[in-house]
């Protein structure tokens, strides 16, 4: 047993964890060590990707290409690839993964699991959209071959299914063609939850990526940086971009209610410089927090519960009434994001991202987190939304129950045994 923690750093639990790295031998290892749940690089940030006190079978072992088709933009590879080496193979070939979250530093496995987004959902879609076939592999040592054509109620089940259908060895993914890593971006100032909606439906035909970022201690949006990007016409040369890195964790989070408006000032000042059109390598547009390794420690020993929500477009005002509560309780986040997606329902029967409006922060652990939180659900449930598995730790089983209406589809082809923390926590076992 060794202590394992997710991204948010809420716990460190023991847990027997088992290194995956053959995938022709995973249906006779899986049987001996379950219940489990597959592990990749940990980036979720709650508790999907834990089981504490029993196994994680980590994949990060399963890690190697098999198959590129240059005619065709068609990838096999094994589900512990890592998007980043991913990219760096492919664009050089002309291609790329339609859809990157905000990190590049999740496994392939891990996008499907959690059916991840981009700033690109009204473009491209999720993650899942893109896998052409999926092999997985049941505890009990039995494979199911899937597709969109081929077994589709099992790709459906999988993607979003937040590894509780079986583990997924490997995948195969449609890539597109791109031009090459650099962007031309656009930063906007702006004032307001209309201009911000009117600044996105403006965007969605001709920007490819849309993002905004708001200082969320006022209560309303009195200060936003709205960032659009597309690919650029005019590609440049090579880039080499600089790591930091936090060598550990402070003794106190460094966000806190003292920090939250001068760390906020400061974001805003910083990147005002930057209004206007520039051409960017697209590393650090679509992935701006992978600039400073294990960032997460900046909100200390007791981590940190990010909070993302989506709701439809017409309970638009259920934003407007978050940041109010927000703002009354004390709290907040320097790292607030919000953007719209596209009008593509999810093909995932527990994906997240729906068409609406999508609003992330993260919060340091305190004791006083609960009652802000409860606010905030009962916003929005109100509102018809839901909560993102892959960054929750703490989501009642009722809301995420009338958040996912398919759930009970869903647990017909649930793996008995593939368990975790959160399956635990929303499902019952």
């Amino acid at each position: 047993m060794r202590p394992v923690s997710s991204w948010g750093r809420l716990t460190a639990l023991p847990h027997d964890v088992v290194e995956l790295s053959d995938r022709a031998a995973l249906a006779g290892q899986l049987p001996r060590h379950r219940p489990g749940i597959a592990h990749g690089l940990g980036r979720s940030y709650g508790d999907v990707c834990l089981n504490p006190g029993g196994t994680l079978w980590r994949t990060a072992g399963l890690d190697r290409f098999i198959a590129f088709d240059q005619t065709t933009g068609r990838l096999s590879c094994e589900a512990g690839v890592v998007l980043r080496e991913a990219q760096d193979l492919l664009l050089p070939r002309g291609w790329g993964l339609p859809v990157l979250p905000g990190t590049r530093f999740v496994t392939v496995g891990g996008a499907i699991a959690n059916d991840v987004h981009g700033k690109n959902h009204h473009a491209t879609g999720t993650f899942g959209d893109h896998v052409t076939r999926l092999r997985l592999l049941r505890s009990d040592g039995e494979e199911i071959v899937c597709g969109p054509a081929d077994r589709a109620d099992w790709l459906a089940a999988t993607v979003g299914g937040l590894g509780l259908t079986g583990l997924i060895a490997d995948v195969e993914l449609q890539l597109r063609r791109v031009p090459g890593s650099w962007l031309e971006s656009e930063t906007i100032a702006y004032a307001g939850l209309d201009t911000f909606l009117a600044l996105s439906d403006e965007s969605h035909p001709a920007w490819e990526h849309a993002v905004s970022w708001i200082d969320c201690t006022s209560g309303a949006i009195e200060r936003g940086l709205f960032l659009r990007a597309r690919p650029a016409a005019d590609q440049q040369g090579d880039w080499r971009g600089r790591r930091l890195a936090l060598p550990f964790a402070p003794p106190l989070s460094l966000v806190n209610r003292l920090t939250l408006k001068p760390l906020n000032r400061l974001y805003w000042l910083m990147n005002r410089r930057h209004l206007g059109k520039r051409v960017v390598h697209y590393v650090p547009f679509l992935f701006p927090l992978d600039a400073v390794a294990d960032w997460n420690r900046i909100y200390g020993p007791k981590g940190f519960y990010q909070y993302q929500c989506v709701v439809p477009r017409e309970a638009a005002g259920a934003i407007a009434d978050m940041l109010a509560a927000i703002a009354r309780s004390g709290d907040g986040s320097v790292l607030a994001v919000l953007k719209t997606f596209g009008d593509r329902w999810p093909g995932g029967l527990l994906s997240f991202a729906r068409p609406g409006i999508t609003l992330a922060l993260d919060f340091h652990n305190h004791a006083g987190l609960d009652a802000l939180f409860t606010r905030l659900d009962a916003i929005v449930t109100a509102a018809g939304g839901r909560l993102y598995p892959a960054k929750d730790a703490r989501m009642p089983r009722a809301m995420f129950e009338a958040g996912y209406p398919r759930l009970e589809e869903f647990l017909k082809y649930r793996d008995p045994g593939m368990s975790s923390a959160m399956s635990r926590r929303l499902m019952g076992s």
